[in-house]
């Protein structure tokens, strides 16, 4: 296989992992409630939802190892409970939340079945899978991705040139700071450090003589790919979105929206087309989830395929669990985690992208913690405590867009580095 070949079938898996249920349903909605504002939505949405996880693929070029490595400059033992942690959230949020998804749109407008029977078969397939390791690259890199794209930019193109270029009033108060917030719902950072471990090992399986370059070079050239991929893609939705709002009833669910949308410009094959969609987006991201987490096990318990394997087995469990849920109870039960685990998530990228001089051990430990101490209100204002947290958060910059925590860490990277640069000098 040549190297340009090469580059776009990585960049094609890379775009499927990172395509799933969220990256699905939230940009339509997006657009359909920003009105004429629906390019800064757009720019803050794929601010956290496309720059900063390809961030993460860069970081994870530069690293080419596991998730683990992410925090180790903080600590091993931070390094393992952040690990943890974001595998845990994997497998029992985004994850199982592919299949309410799959469930809603793909289907329950063609049978009467509960959640449960979708969420078994779902599973059990997303298995197989996940066992069949060495051929998860190929697989959707060569197929699934594409079929996603060409129905996606059916329903995109349909819109554009059949609705006049009108939008709506806009319902967010501040349009940028929420589409920042509703990017962290895709899980794309925490995705990032996670399916680009997934992206690393297929590559080693697959270029076993390869040197740290040449699979830095490729994973590079690939994330870039399919971070204009995904831009270009949410872009376009969120612009059908805001086409759309006289469509619609301005309380439309999110899973309804895009099943109206697809009905609008696709007709009577809408809802056979976008079952497909439904069903291969959100189906190659919880692979990517499942296999990622059972890499990270099978690593911890030195290289044991048992550990992977038992690991595949909990997280297809937890997800079939899980994914009898709808989606709207899933995405409000995600808020609370996402408030804490992903500003940190963040940080780790953005720090782990830097050159070495920039981000020392002392740089990553002082950083980290000013991002957890400036996380924690709004991580309690998400689990309820909003009247007892409101005078705190007004005393912190951009404590009221919920992102308190972004000047204090880049205010501390800065003087953590010019100390550290005068003691060197010194």
């Amino acid at each position: 296989m040549n190297k340009t070949k090469e580059t776009l079938v990585i960049a094609f898996a890379l775009f499927s992992l990172f395509f799933g249920a969220g990256n699905l349903i939230l940009p339509p909605q997006l657009g359909f409630k920003s009105g004429d504002f629906w390019w800064l939505v757009t720019l803050g949405f794929c601010l956290s939802a496309v720059l900063i996880p390809i961030m993460g693929i860069l970081a994870h070029a530069k690293l080419q190892g596991t998730i683990f490595d992410f925090g180790k400059k903080v600590s091993p033992t931070f390094s393992l409970v952040y690990s943890f942690i974001v595998y845990a959230i994997s497998i029992a949020l985004p994850s199982p939340r592919t299949a309410s998804v799959t469930h809603e749109i793909a289907i329950q407008p063609f049978f009467e079945t509960p959640y449960i029977v979708t969420s078994i078969l779902y599973f059990a397939l997303v298995f197989i899978f996940v066992i069949n390791r060495s051929k998860i690259l190929n697989v959707i890199g060569k197929v699934l991705t594409p079929a996603i794209i060409i129905i996606l930019l059916l329903i995109m193109g349909i819109a554009t040139f059949s609705y006049t270029f009108d939008f709506g009033d806009i319902v967010f108060n501040n349009p940028f700071t929420d589409g920042i917030l509703e990017g962290y719902q895709t899980f794309d950072a925490i995705g990032a450090v996670v399916v680009g471990g997934v992206i690393i090992i297929s590559i080693n399986l697959k270029k076993k003589n390869a040197s740290y370059e040449d699979k830095k070079r490729i994973i590079r050239r690939a994330g870039w790919l399919a971070g204009l991929g995904l831009f270009l893609i949410y872009a376009g939705l969120i612009f059908t979105g805001a086409l759309m709002h006289n469509e619609f009833e301005a309380n439309i669910s999110r899973t309804a929206l895009l099943n109206g949308i697809s009905i609008k410009t696709l007709g009577n094959t809408a809802n056979l087309l976008l079952s497909i969609l439904v069903s291969l987006a959100c189906f190659t991201t919880a692979v990517g989830i499942v296999a990622g987490t059972a890499d990270f096990m099978k690593f911890k318990f030195g290289d044991s395929q048992k550990a992977y394997t038992l690991t595949a087995i909990i997280g297809c469990v937890l997800g079939v669990t899980m994914g009898q849920f709808d989606v709207h109870y899933i995405i409000a039960v995600a808020v609370p985690a996402l408030m804490f685990i992903y500003p940190i998530t963040i940080v780790l990228i953005l720090l782990n992208v830097l050159p070495e001089k920039y981000s020392s051990s002392k740089i990553f430990k002082a950083v980290i913690v000013t991002t957890i101490l400036f996380s924690i209100p709004d991580f309690l204002e998400s689990i309820g405590f909003v009247e007892s947290i409101a005078s705190v958060k007004e005393l912190i910059p951009l404590g009221a867009f919920s992102m308190g925590w972004v000047l204090p860490a880049g205010l501390v990277f800065v003087l953590v580095n010019v100390l550290v640069n005068i003691k060197n000098e010194l």
